[in-house]
């Protein structure tokens, strides 16, 4: 086991042995996920093979949501993106994708739209949000498809206002372009934007969705659309490798997340706004300088920066968790700034109990490790 095994399982153990944890809830064991799936009605029906009868349900079920002709289960968000750019190429005849250079194709794939499909990216816009309208209208060479994240993770979980989004789409539009929605986190946009999943999705002609990111759910994603689109995406699925024999489990589980979790989604945006101005507000009175962004949260995630080293933030984490079994964070990380770490908060079912005087105190003890940490270090 190396260092970083050593290092995880050690983190693991900490905060699956709290009594109480703001961000993500405990780590599940496999035992547990299990069993929780073990208590859903309807598992007496045979398993799936090769994408149809559970797999066809949940397509059917997120088509619904939606409001599109059909939806395609992926077995992961990477591979439904993909097909999705490289169907739209082929229609456009263009191969060029519109998108924020923070967007999850530049930063988590690996290069992937370019090595594998001979897709070129360009970037409206650097700024640590949401392409606008004039910027995508004032672009100066031609693009087929715009992608737009909604949140924008990355940049802090951010989101345009309604009028904003709908703008940037329509600008999209006038230069003949088609608009794809990275939705794995579309779930939660809803309270935001003021307007329905179904509305949201209808301004975009294809849009993606996770089953894990905000639904709690194992792996998967879908990617709904017309119904042509939704044939194509499947001959490339197949091509890609993502046609696989059985998939029960995962679609048991974005099932279940579909049940239990999307319902409760609005509340818990609403509290992760509470939750935040807390920490915003515990930190500056200990910690100095302090940043919460966005300050007030677009959705149930936001992000926390303190000036201070991620490894001492990490062990201070820990040590809270071990020591007064209660876990506040998550892990930190090196932020663009020197000397500056980040973390991301996600306000889920553990994070409702927690009131204001709860993260002033857990703030205060996590602040006593730090400096504790420090003069160890």
């Amino acid at each position: 086991m190396t260092s970083a095994d050593d290092e995880k399982a050690r983190r693991t153990a900490a905060v699956r042995s709290c009594d109480r944890v703001l961000s993500y809830g405990k780590p599940a064991t496999m035992r547990e996920r299990l069993a929780r799936l073990a208590g859903r009605d309807g598992l007496d029906g045979r398993v799936d093979t090769y994408g149809d009868g559970i797999v066809a349900e949940l397509e059917q079920r997120v088509a619904g949501l939606l409001g599109t002709e059909e939806a395609v289960w992926f077995p992961t968000g990477t591979m439904a993106q993909q097909v999705a750019l490289r169907c739209w190429a082929g229609r456009t005849g263009s191969p060029v994708v519109a998108l924020h250079p923070l967007a999850h194709p530049e930063m988590h794939e690996r290069g992937a739209l370019s090595a594998l499909s001979g897709l070129r990216t360009v970037h409206p816009t650097t700024a640590r949000r949401i392409p606008d309208a004039d910027e995508v209208r004032g672009m100066d060479e031609p693009f087929g498809t715009l992608m737009l994240e909604l949140p924008l993770r990355d940049a802090g979980f951010v989101l345009p206002t309604w009028d904003e989004l709908t703008a940037v789409v329509a600008a999209a539009r006038e230069r003949d372009a088609v608009v794809h929605f990275d939705g794995a986190r579309l779930w939660e946009c809803p309270p935001h934007f003021g307007h329905p999943l179904d509305e949201i999705a209808g301004l975009a002609d294809s849009v993606y969705v996770s089953f894990y990111k905000s639904l709690g759910g194992v792996s998967g994603a879908a990617l709904a659309g017309s119904a042509d689109l939704a044939a194509e995406a499947r001959t490339w699925r197949h091509r890609y490798g993502g046609l696989v024999f059985q998939q029960w489990p995962a679609v048991l589980a974005a099932l279940d997340g579909l049940d239990h979790e999307l319902p409760r989604l609005p509340e818990y945006v609403a509290h992760a706004k509470g939750v935040a101005a807390a920490l915003r507000d515990a930190l500056a009175e200990g910690a100095g300088w302090v940043r919460v962004h966005p300050e007030v949260p677009h959705t149930h995630q936001f992000q926390v920066w303190l000036a201070e080293s991620p490894d001492v933030l990490d062990e201070a984490t820990v040590r809270q968790a071990e020591e007064t079994k209660t876990a506040l964070f998550g892990r930190w990380a090196e932020a663009e700034v020197p000397g500056v770490a980040m973390t991301e908060v996600t306000v889920g079912a553990s994070a409702l109990e927690w009131d204001d005087a709860a993260v002033r105190d857990a703030v205060a003890d996590f602040l006593h490790l730090v400096d504790a940490v420090r003069g160890t270090a």
